[in-house]
């Protein structure tokens, strides 16, 4: 039997994905109504034409005085109505204004008293304290300065920086391509729900929840998605299916058949068509990795890279976001690095670590804010992926104890990260 190469560290795997990806970082890009650009990459500076707020405004509905003015207990006349919208006159010494959230001031007053705060008469107003000048007032400004970058290239437009951009006037913005994804299924016993009843599945079959799972993964990271079904067991079906999968995609990506030293016709179908890599990564779950690259046809047609994931339906959730996210990040110019997580403390015991892997346990954080375990840590369970709402990363041999710091790492940061 062959010698099994050693187990390659997760950082070393991160780096050397990142390192093959980066010659697909390609620059398409597209303009979009920024309407429509929710969860694209910008492919520019976002600069702001304007100051934001563009003048001194009032933050609470009330009166618009000249701090200096008022005297507690003394009315003061109104002289004026300000909704928002609606430029005033220039304050009178002596008087108030009637304002409006967002209205802008007049000129003259530098403070605004609420309402709450103030005893209306019949035209007049009074105050029962001085107010200290620049009181509920926003000035011009103090979001946003003329000529500042309010969203730099490389982020990713969220409803919050969607709005941003539409707070400087950006009606369209400039974004990235999305990444195209080839996604395929290979094995023989795999079934789609739907053509087979449950009752009449044939032994050894399985329905194909990774295809599933990785579509709906692919797609919340924005990517452009192509599925080209279940491959037949066939060396040449297979070789087909990849070459065909390259046209046109950035990333061709599989599930099973991948363990290190495995015979089945992937890994031939891609070495034939490119160049193909297999990893034993120091990870539970989600050991086996493949990566390389299939040939596109054509003079300077380039390659489209290949990611074969483990078919265990959590190794495969997992490796997504410890490999495949890594790729996404690359092809789409975001920071790659894995994210940090946070440190919070561990209600449950983990007394027999993996000595040599670095563990990625399915966990939740109670109303107590204690993370939780889910009991059953196999690969095959999926159960614990859906009750899970985070991950403990967990080093090689460390034990865990109730009350213990561990990392942990937010699904929806992982997820929105790429």
């Amino acid at each position: 039997m062959a010698d099994r190469p050693p187990l390659l560290s997760l950082d070393e795997a991160q780096s050397r994905l990142v390192q093959g990806a980066q010659p697909l970082a390609i620059r398409e890009t597209q303009e979009l109504s920024t309407f429509d650009a929710l969860g694209r990459v910008l492919a520019q500076d976002v600069f702001s034409p304007l100051d934001v707020p563009p003048a001194d405004n009032s933050s609470m509905d009330g009166y618009a005085v000249r701090a200096a003015d008022v005297q507690p207990g003394v009315a003061m006349p109104v002289s004026q109505r300000i909704p928002a919208g609606h430029v005033g006159q220039a304050l009178q010494p002596g008087t108030a204004a009637r304002i409006f959230t967002g209205a802008q001031l007049p000129a003259g007053a530098d403070a605004v008293v609420m309402q709450e705060d103030a005893t209306a008469g019949e035209g007049t107003v009074s105050f029962a304290a001085t107010p200290a000048a620049g009181q509920w007032v926003r000035p011009r400004g103090e979001d946003v300065r003329v000529g500042a970058v309010v969203l730099p290239r490389g982020s990713r437009l969220t409803p919050q920086a969607l709005g941003l951009a539409a707070t400087v006037g950006a009606a369209r913005l400039t974004v990235l391509r999305r990444p195209r994804v080839a996604l395929l299924s290979t094995g023989d016993e795999l079934v789609m729900p739907g053509e087979v009843a449950p009752q009449d599945l044939p032994p050894g079959a399985i329905y194909n929840s990774n295809r599933f799972t990785l579509r709906g993964l692919l797609q919340a990271a924005g990517c452009d998605v192509t599925d080209f079904g279940i491959v037949p067991d066939k060396l040449d079906a297979t070789r087909e299916t990849i070459r065909h999968a390259a046209a046109g995609h950035d990333l061709i990506l599989t599930t099973g058949g991948v363990s290190v030293g495995e015979e089945d016709h992937v890994k031939p179908a891609v070495q034939a068509l490119g160049r193909l890599d297999m990893w034993s990564i120091a990870t539970k779950p989600g050991k086996p990795l493949a990566f390389g690259a299939v040939r596109r046809e054509g003079d300077g047609a380039g390659e489209a890279l290949f990611l074969g994931l483990p078919g265990n339906p959590v190794s495969t959730y997992i490796t997504f976001f410890l490999a495949v996210r890594s790729v996404l990040c690359a092809l789409q110019g975001l920071p790659t690095a894995f994210p940090r997580g946070i440190e919070l403390t561990a209600d449950f015991d983990l007394p027999k670590p993996d000595r040599n892997r670095r563990e990625f346990l399915r966990a939740r954080v109670g109303e107590d804010g204690l993370v939780k375990l889910f009991p059953n840590q196999s690969s095959g369970v999926l159960t614990s992926a859906v009750w899970a709402d985070g991950l403990v990363d967990n080093p090689p041999g460390t034990v865990i104890r109730p009350g213990d710091r561990v990392r942990y790492l937010p699904l929806s940061g992982l997820l929105a990260s790429c």
